[in-house]
């Protein structure tokens, strides 16, 4: 084998650019696809992710350059980027300072930051088309550049005009922060403003051609390596302080949520383009065949990048979240220890086949009391069968009994033990196996053993399961107060919106749907329906005078009516699809039936009464707008009452 060839200072500088460049156009990528998943709603985030659309263009042009022979059309394409970041710095500083101060949104503003358009898309039509802006190529990869053109002077001032002031903007910002957080991320903010304008700019354009031709490459190289480098670190802390804006969840969960995505996306990828750039010079110095060396490089890299990131996880947690490691750690667990409707039955399941092998027998069923009627579980053998023996009256009484014991009772050919909640002698289902059964009636110890502690994990699960539901039902009616107090923790650093509305027509507003399901989940008194906004609807005011001058009573008989709209013709049927919306709307708001009877008489799941019910929900909001639209336009009367709906309805049977 020859020896290793080493390459000049020249190879490993242009090696060593290629490597952060392709870095930067990944980490922009990458935070491009970040903003536009979980920051489209947001302003701020939308103008960010025209800057990240600019560096793209430019990085992308820079990793292809080297390895192009039509080197002049890339540097005329990267113009497409370059234009575009002046007016994407005034477009971001204007939306940043508009988050962080309540002022009017003046139209100069809206017109200059168009006009910043205007011109970035004309000064790229000239760099792609002619040589006003920039004239062809000069000197050798790897410092050719553009020459300058005559207008490039006005360009150049105008990018340089549109940083300086969107970074007056962003201390003008900084000026009018509430909360120390907020200032800090402005500083941050302030700190890293600088990296596109540092990424993009063409700066050997700046020179002359001759002294671009008397330019040491080595120098050049050095300088573009530490400006990547300095790019690199100064996107990332941008991308950090940008992800907060117009974003309700928690901090952590957007810090936690953001460093994961750099780490599991970005760092990888890069690594990854490191090793495919390596690759070739390590496979020609050891004589290995092509591709070899990439390709198990390439796997192990992904492989064990996972891996490690699951392995450090708890320190990175702890990093995070300093302080607060052990609540949300505690937070993590449920997530792995809740149980739902679908695991309960699973684990039912496991536990009768466990049982049912102990005891030596091939049948056997487990039953939990409903709303109605108690229902099947986990069944082993003949489901028929177990239909039966669960419908005989002595299957039915130890259900209900008051005072269950711990042995086995005969019915049909089953033996049946009831379920007991240890901690209130409380029976809460019956687990039943098929006779005959000789270990059951002649138990060894050890077959004793296992079976009290299959029955005692019976018990647990099901126990546990109760007390999870009576949590949930718990939280549901608190989760839009939890969501109010995330949007309110959220305006507090941040001004969310500072627009107002052209018009007073309150079903244009994003919030109109939530004050819909408030309402209704106030149907019949509460706050949420007295002091609704929607009482302010024209639809409301013009039947107020029907109802006694009272708004909220109007406001229910619009409910009401909207409710009613929603009724399919012909007789009524409770699990039809057609009938599905409206008997939600019916059962679970007009007679205030509990959630568990709803979806019992819908024959349906209670998360899929969930679903469905907020589609139930959008589809009042829906009639709702055209109700008013229609009045605004005078031309529909609100609709015939089948009742006035002051007085509560009895359920029905």
């Amino acid at each position: 084998m020859s020896f290793m060839e080493f390459p000049d200072w020249l190879g490993v500088l242009e090696f060593g650019n290629l490597i952060l460049s392709s870095a930067i156009l990944i980490l922009s990528f990458s935070l491009l696809v970040y903003i536009l998943t979980f920051n489209l709603h947001s302003r701020v985030g939308r103008a960010f992710a025209a800057l990240l659309v600019g560096m793209v263009i430019v990085y992308s042009g820079d990793v292809v350059l080297p390895r192009v022979d039509w080197a002049e059309s890339w540097l005329r394409f990267q113009w497409l980027g370059i234009a575009l970041v002046p007016a994407a710095y005034l477009h971001f500083s204007r939306e940043v300072l508009l988050a962080t101060w309540l002022q009017s949104n003046a139209s100069y503003w809206r017109t200059l930051v168009r006009g910043a358009y205007v011109a970035s898309a004309l000064f790229a039509l000239m760099a792609v088309t002619g040589n006003i802006l920039v004239r062809p190529a000069a000197g050798e990869i790897p410092v050719t550049h553009l020459q300058p053109g005559p207008l490039f002077p006005i360009f150049t001032l105008y990018f340089v005009s549109a940083t300086l002031w969107g970074g007056w903007n962003l201390l003008q910002a900084r000026a009018h922060t509430r909360t120390m957080a907020s200032r800090r991320r402005l500083n941050y903010l302030l700190w890293s403003f600088a990296a596109p304008a540092l990424g993009v700019f063409p700066y050997l354009i700046l020179a002359s051609a001759s002294a671009a031709g008397r330019a040491d490459p080595r120098a050049v190289l050095f300088l573009a390596i530490v400006a990547n480098v300095a790019v690199g670190i100064m996107l990332v802390v941008m991308a950090y302080s940008v992800a907060y804006f117009g974003v309700l969840s928690p901090d952590r969960v957007v810090k936690r949520q953001l460093v994961y995505f750099l780490l599991r996306g970005p760092v990888v990828a890069v690594i990854v383009i490191g090793l495919i750039l390596t690759a070739p010079h390590i496979e020609a110095t050891l004589g290995l065949p092509s591709d070899t060396a990439l390709t198990l490089l390439v796997v192990a890299t992904i492989v064990l990048a996972q891996v490690l990131i699951h392995l450090l996880q708890p320190w990175i947690d702890r990093l995070l979240y300093r302080n607060e490691t052990d609540e949300v750690q505690w937070l993590r667990t449920l997530d792995a220890r809740l149980m739902t409707s679908s695991d309960l039955r699973q684990f039912l399941e496991n536990v009768l086949i466990a049982i049912c092998d102990a005891l030596e027998t091939d049948g056997g069923f487990v039953a939990l009391p409903g709303e109605a009627e108690a229902r099947l579980e986990a069944v082993v053998g003949s489901e028929e069968e177990a239909r039966k023996a669960l419908s005989l009256p002595e299957a039915q009484k130890l259900l209900a009994i008051e005072a269950p014991d711990e042995a086995f009772h005969e019915v049909n050919g089953y033996f049946i033990r009831t379920l007991t909640n240890r901690h209130t002698d409380q029976p809460m289902g019956i687990i039943a196996v098929r006779g005959p059964a000789p270990k059951l009636q002649h138990p060894d110890p050890t077959t004793r053993v296992v079976l009290d502690h299959l029955l005692r994990r019976a018990e647990i699960a099901v126990e546990d399961r109760r007390l999870q539901l009576d949590v949930f039902e718990a939280l549901r009616p608190i989760l839009p107060d939890i969501e109010v107090m995330q949007a309110l923790r959220g305006a507090v650093p941040y001004v969310i919106s500072t627009e107002q509305p052209e018009s007073e027509d309150l079903t244009q507003s994003p919030e109109f749907t939530e004050w819909v399901r408030d309402a209704l989940s106030h149907f019949w008194g509460g706050p949420k329906l007295s002091d609704s906004p929607l009482r302010d609807l024209r639809i409301v005011r013009k039947v107020q005078a029907e109802y006694g001058g009272s708004p909220t009573r109007a406001l229910r008989a619009v409910l009401q009516a909207a409710i009613e709209r929603q009724r399919p013709p012909g007789e009524r049927r409770m699990t039809t699809s057609e009938w599905l919306l409206y008997n939600i709307l019916d059962l679970k708001f007009i007679q205030g039936r509990r959630v568990r009877e709803v979806a019992n008489r819908l024959a349906m799941s209670e998360s899929d009464l969930y679903r469905k019910q907020r589609v139930a929900i959008s589809e009042v909001a829906r009639t709702l707008a055209e109700m008013e639209a229609s009045v605004q336009e005078e031309a529909e009367p609100l609709p015939e009452q089948n009742a006035k709906p002051d007085s509560k309805p009895q359920p029905q049977p």
